[in-house]
């Protein structure tokens, strides 16, 4: 018999690979009500487990294996990387019951001839499960290729990483990488704190206060999906820098605004709700299916005035008016969200920050000339990378002079009085006046974002 968690995890596993699916995207659907909480639980933290150390659990088993495991199977290479997961990690499953689930896991994908190699080879590693991994890295190995495999990262990522931010700084990174992170919230209606709070603890859920902002909570012990609050629209699962980056905008009540890259829509709500039944708000994306699930989404909000628009954004737009306020949250590498989405790390390679680089310098250079004078453009990503952020931002405003990037303090003013007590505004800029925040600092999202006013 294989436990419903290690079947689902599995499957999601595969689809992750085969597919190229986000394992959130999966889980959230696999993880219905019929799936019990400690189900739940363990295949989220098998497959998030695995993706995360994919690197280091291959390393480790090619030990045993005297071959890649990329030469393997794909269902043989699962049921090897969920095993030796838990057999490293997970303390309270037993070591049988990790091995012989994996041995059916290979039998029920039709791999039979494949159940004593995953049987002998798990078994092996069993006995070496407590033994520190650094012992079975090479003193010799290159700092970026030991940081690499020990702390499962591509080896080109710590690389970059060294050189910009130090030893120091890239490990606390790689560490908060490899952590969950937490399940943040985003609290619709201050006013409504202690009633909504009250109700997710009565519903079984912890309660912890955000570290930016005060409409901001993050919460352990269940879904929040599966509340009355949440399906009353009283509150939205968001990572709390991206709830900051929208407030950066200052939007005021009849203001046209812009959200060009909207999906998957959680920076659309507040935007719609500082501008008010006055103004103007329109959240545009090229993909048609994500504009329904918008669609959804700002019908449980009760967003109604919302206009939902198909587009290319690297094309000229096609609007007659133009907007004071604008929100370009472009597409990105992700390489600020690989504690939430692990999979990014090995999809991604070098040359792919050049594509997003063009792709973002168009969208931006798009957007710039759909900004009214005196407006306010605010162009983020969840990358963490400079060929995507501040490169970008120099290579659409070279040679433009009614284009200013905003390094004074007026987005710290514009957001001070929504920060947690003891959070200073400035904390969240650096000496050039860059919005960024980092996993290891702030137990957020890695973002960056900036400001440009046009005269």
């Amino acid at each position: 018999m294989i436990s419903p968690a290690r079947k689902i995890a599995y499957e999601v596993l595969r689809r992750v690979e085969v597919e190229g699916a986000y394992a959130s995207d999966l889980l959230h659907s696999e993880l219905g009500g019929r799936v019990k909480p400690e189900d739940a639980g363990l295949a989220t933290e098998l497959v998030m487990g695995v993706l995360r150390w994919r690197r280091l659990l291959d390393f480790l088993l090619e030990r045993q294996l005297k071959k890649p495991v990329a030469r393997l199977d794909l269902p043989v290479a699962l049921a090897l990387r969920i095993g030796l997961y838990q057999l490293r990690f997970l303390e309270r499953i037993p070591a049988r019951a990790a091995v012989n689930e994996s041995v059916e896991l290979v039998k029920s994908a039709r791999k039979t001839s494949a159940a004593t190699l995953v049987n002998a080879v798990l078994r092996r590693a069993a006995n070496d499960a407590r033994v520190p991994a650094t012992k079975f890295v090479p003193q010799i190995t290159p700092l970026a290729e030991r940081l690499g495999i020990l702390h499962s990262h591509p080896t080109w990522m710590v690389e970059r990483w060294l050189r910009r931010l130090g030893e120091a700084q890239t490990i606390a990174l790689l560490e908060a990488n490899n952590r969950a992170p937490r399940l943040s919230c985003a609290l619709h209606d201050l006013n409504q704190r202690e009633e909504i709070f009250t109700a997710l603890q009565n519903a079984g859920l912890r309660i912890e206060p955000g570290n930016i902002l005060q409409s901001a909570f993050a919460v352990s012990g269940g879904s929040p999906t599966r509340t009355e609050s949440f399906h009353a629209g009283a509150i939205s699962i968001q990572d709390e820098a991206s709830q900051t980056v929208p407030l950066l905008l200052d939007t005021k009540s009849g203001h046209r605004v812009l959200d060009l890259c909207a999906a998957p829509g959680g920076k659309t709500p507040p935007l719609a709700r500082a501008a008010g039944a006055k103004g103007v708000v329109i959240a545009a994306d090229r993909h048609a299916h994500r504009l329904r699930a918008m669609r959804e989404q700002f019908k449980r909000l009760g967003l109604t005035q919302v206009r939902l628009l198909e587009l290319d954004a690297t094309k000229p737009l096609p609007f007659g008016v133009l907007f004071q306020r604008i929100l370009v949250d472009a597409p990105c590498s992700g390489t600020g969200t690989l504690a939430r989405h692990p999979e990014i790390r090995w999809r991604l390679n070098p040359g792919h920050l050049a594509e997003f680089h063009t792709l973002q310098t168009s969208l931006l250079r798009s957007a710039l000339q759909q900004l009214a004078p005196a407006g306010r453009l605010v162009y983020a990503t969840c990358s963490i990378e400079p060929e995507e952020n501040e490169q970008v931002v120099e290579d659409a405003l070279r040679n433009t002079k009614e284009f200013q990037r905003d390094t004074t303090n007026e987005a710290a003013r514009a957001i001070k009085d929504k920060l947690v007590p003891g959070r200073a505004p400035e904390s969240l800029f650096d000496r050039d006046g860059y919005f960024r925040t980092t996993p290891s600092a702030l137990e957020t999202d890695g973002f960056f974002a900036t400001i440009i006013t046009k005269t």
